[in-house]
Formats: structure tokens, sequence, C-alpha cells
């Protein structure tokens, strides 16, 4: 981004383990091979930028496990939301869920997660790195969007005239589950599995394999069996796609997925059921169903 930003600069302490800036994401492009992106927990996001007065798509910082640290130049009112963690500012505890007001120069310091998996820092006039296609977030699969952040780097920050000034709300955040519980629509290629296979989709206990990532949420547990060999040629895929690759244990397709793929999908999740995913640590239990 060219010229001086209107709201000033947040530098990156403490990248952690993978931060990236993600908003509502790139939809419509899929036709192109460019998917969409955006938050994993887009309830998560939409929450953290309300509370600090910004639009529900506005760029939000997405953390994984381990946070992040923050300062800005200017001061700015931030919200750390989805996963739960303790937060600080310049080494005072500080509320979680809930707008803080951070100094010009103060550490904003998001700890590990003690639940759920990726965290959402908003900060008052949003993150403003150059859009790509309409949309400021990252994709980790195809590399359009910032990169994920590393340390030293800087972020424009958005005019913050419309910054809430308190007293400011408290609202209930949605929890961490416990179980994953995924409705599906069969197919399109489930009569590539057998019958067994089939059973074992909607009776077995899967867990959240640590192999999971933005592009899928793998699992562990039982292989389907295939009831035909051979493979498909590539074919469009869409959010919530479960594709079985050759090892027979599901992938469900999450944001960074690709726009194509050559494994069979026995299923698909709608959209509206996969932010629980975004939040789900390792071994987790997983239970899919078929949705009438």
């Amino acid at each position: 981004m060219t010229g001086v930003p209107r709201g000033g600069f947040l530098h990156v302490v403490r990248p952690g383990a993978l931060t990236t800036v993600q908003d509502a994401g790139r939809p419509g492009w899929a036709h192109l091979g460019v998917g969409r992106a955006g938050a994993l927990d887009a309830p998560a996001a939409r929450l953290a930028n309300r509370l600090v007065g910004n639009r529900p798509d506005a760029a939000v910082l997405e953390t994984t496990v381990t946070g992040c640290a923050v300062r800005p130049d200017r001061a700015v009112v931030a919200v750390v939301g989805g996963a739960g963690c303790r937060v600080t500012v310049d080494g005072r505890p500080v509320a979680w869920g809930a707008p803080v007001r951070v100094p010009a120069g103060a550490v904003l310091d998001v700890g590990p997660a003690v639940n759920g998996v990726r965290g959402y820092l908003a900060f008052a006039g949003g993150l403003e790195p150059e859009p790509v296609l309409g949309s400021r977030s990252a994709d980790l699969l195809s590399g359009l969007g910032p990169a994920p952040l590393r340390e030293g780097d800087t972020l424009p920050l958005g005019d913050a005239a419309s910054a809430p000034v308190g007293p400011w709300e408290t609202v209930p955040w949605p929890g961490v589950p416990a179980e994953l519980v995924l409705p599906l629509h069969l197919g399109p290629r489930h009569a590539w599995f057998t019958a067994a296979a089939l059973r074992t989709l909607t009776t077995a206990a899967y867990r959240v394999s640590p192999h999971s990532n933005r592009i899928g949420l793998r699992t562990e547990g039982p292989a389907l069996e295939r009831a035909r060999g051979g493979e498909l040629p590539s074919e469009g895929m869409v959010s919530g796609a479960i594709q079985v690759p050759p090892d027979g244990l599901p992938v469900v397709f999450l944001n960074d997925h690709p726009t194509t793929g050559g494994y069979p999908v026995i299923g698909v999740v709608p959209e509206t059921a996969l932010a629980t995913a975004a939040q789900a640590v390792p071994g987790t239990r997983v239970r899919f169903f078929v949705r009438a």
C-alpha cells in the first residue's frame, strides 16, 4: 500500500504459529480457479467486528493455537474473540471477548488458546492491506492476499472514526464443540463407495486429525471402502465437500480448499455448519449424519 494510511500502522511483535489477515473472503471466482478464503469461524470474526464498530466484513487477524502480539502506533480499540485465551496490554491482563483500549505503542499480546483453535483480533477501523480481487484475505493454497504474518511486519490500520466510545456491550460467545456433529448431503460420488462404507461414515466415531488446516479438516478413524477402482478427472470442488483420498479417511474441505480435485466426494457439509470445524481441536470426536 502506498502513502500513509489514515489510521496508522500495526506492528507485528510476535507472529505466532500461523496468523493471517482474513475478511469475508472472495466468493464468485471459482470458475477462474480462485477459492473463497476468508475467516474460518465467520461468526466469531463478524462478532469481533461488531464490538469495535466495524462492518461485518472488515479485515481482522486470525490466529492459530499460539496467538500473536502486535503494537499499534496510535491508540486503538480492539477485541480478541474466537478461541479463549489470556489477553494482556503491556503485560497487564485485559478482557477477552470485549473491547479494550490499546494505547499507542503498547503491546497487545494474545496468548495461546486454552480452548478452541482460532482467535480473531478486530481493530476499530479494520486492517487495510491491499485487496486482491475485492478481498484482503490470505489464501494459503493459492498464495493470494497478504502473506502470513512475520516478526517485524507492519499492517495499515483503517480510519477509526466510528470506534465505539463505551460503555461497551457484553455479549455471549459460542462455546468450543466437545463433539463436532456435521450434517451432510450424500453425493455426487457416493455410488463409488460400498454400502458398508456409507454406514461407516454415518455411524463411526471419527476424530479431528492434527494434520487439519485451513484447506481441510482431516479425520482419523475407519477407512471407507471403495466399490470401484480408478480415479476421476478433476471436477469442481466446493466448501464442505467430503473428499476421500486413497487412504479412505474423509477430508472436509474448508475455506482454502482447491477449486478442483480428482478424488471422489462422498458427500457435502452445508457451509452454514462449517464454522464449528474452525474451533475443533485435534482429537475432537466427529460424527456425520445424513440430512434429510
